[in-house]
């Protein structure tokens, strides 16, 4: 599954530096500090995987 937008993106490549011990969950915030329990390491890695170009700051709520 792809990222919607950069933030979500960005979120989920804190979150799977986490998982893998290269950062404290401590200094996670927001979405990625929940990302960590929720989501396996390949779910991870395929959100953080998402291209950038054309993808907004921030996915819009609908």
């Amino acid at each position: 599954m792809p990222a919607k937008s950069k933030a979500q993106q960005m979120a989920a490549g804190a979150a799977l530096s986490a998982k893998r011990g290269e950062k404290k969950k401590s200094e996670l915030k927001g979405a990625s500090r929940s990302m960590v329990d929720s989501m396996s390491e390949e779910e991870l890695r395929r959100l953080a995987a998402t291209k950038r170009k054309g993808k907004p700051e921030h996915a819009s709520r609908s």
